[in-house]
């Protein structure tokens, strides 16, 4: 058994974290495997970033519409079935996504954890057209400890990998009237978590889905979660500068900061114990708060290994089996 530190190799060797970052880093000017692009693998559909087309409807869904769409995601979670959002559901109405994603949890019936940051990054909502981030939720189910294997119950249709800085809280954050300042969400954080954030979605062609927020309402795109090593004394550490490489079976495939997430971690953060508050929501001492992608999107399959570098602050691993 892999004892504090180490991992098993590709061929089942052991090696230390440190070993594997050194093999890793060796890799790092060398070609990507064929197979891979700045995107991992091209299996996100046929409509390419940035190309989704609007829906006409931007009005709300009634209550019968939020309903019918919460159950449509739900079954589909429960089943790992793909199914379509009817077109007389399809709406770019971001008060129907709060109405959904808040509710979802209910329908599928999983314990929370805490929250995560969708599209944060500028370049994200870019990619997938959209005016401003959207929040989800972490369920207990899903949460691994890195190094993870993670099996295909999880996911219906992709397999979309994020390098975040996460945070786990030591202090209540209540609902008030009043929006936290960064201050005071800096005081409540007990600990940096270096992490890997997998996305999917239950509706077919990844970058189709912000014509009518398909992965918005679907819990942000949200589908698992791998924590690297708890980090406390992270106060003195530039989040903004902190770089992180990621890999995919030993390839690189590309670099990002902590600038991504909103400029900061910790700001992209305050938003999300805001939003959580401002919607009736106290965030609790305990919970992990992702704060969202500093390196895009990559997508992988079954059988792949992600590797996230983030230097000093550790190594973050998933295998998909």
């Amino acid at each position: 058994m892999p004892q504090a530190g180490e991992r098993p190799t590709e061929v089942g060797v052991l090696v230390s974290d440190q070993e594997r970052l050194l093999s890793l880093r060796a890799n790092k000017k060398k070609p990507r495997l064929p197979y891979l692009t700045d995107r991992g693998r091209l299996n996100h559909g046929p409509t390419p970033p940035g190309a989704s087309i609007p829906c006409e409807r931007e009005s709300e869904l009634t209550q019968e519409e939020v309903r019918e769409v919460i159950q449509l995601i739900a079954d589909s979670r429960r089943n790992r079935a793909t199914v379509v959002m009817p077109e007389r559901l399809r709406t770019r109405s971001w008060k129907s996504v709060d109405e959904v994603m808040l509710n979802l949890e209910i329908a599928l019936g999983w314990k929370p954890a805490g929250w995560k940051v969708g599209a944060a990054s500028m370049a994200v909502r870019i990619a997938e057209n959209l005016p401003n981030p959207s929040p989800g939720r972490l369920f207990e189910r899903s949460i691994f400890q890195s190094p993870a294997t993670i099996s295909p119950e999880f996911f219906i249709n992709y397999r979309v990998c994020e390098s975040e800085f996460a945070f786990q809280l030591c202090k209540d954050f209540e609902v008030r009237t009043a929006p936290y300042a960064e201050e005071e969400v800096r005081d409540g954080i007990d600990s940096l978590i270096p992490a890997l954030e997998i996305g999917d979605s239950v509706f077919e062609d990844w970058y189709a889905l912000p014509g009518y927020l398909g992965a918005m309402y679907d819990n942000a795109g949200g589908a698992a979660f791998v924590m690297g090593k708890p980090i406390k004394d992270w106060q003195g550490i530039d989040l903004p500068n902190s770089n992180i490489d990621i890999y995919v079976n030993g390839s690189y495939i590309k670099s990002g900061t902590g600038i991504e997430a909103m400029g900061d971690p910790v700001t992209s953060l305050t938003w999300m114990i805001n939003y959580a508050v401002a919607h009736g929501r106290a965030v609790k001492s305990g919970e992990i708060i992702s704060t969202g992608t500093c390196t895009g999107h990559t997508f992988v399959a079954p059988g792949d290994l992600v590797s996230l570098d983030f230097g000093a602050l550790g190594l973050v691993e998933a295998k998909f089996s």
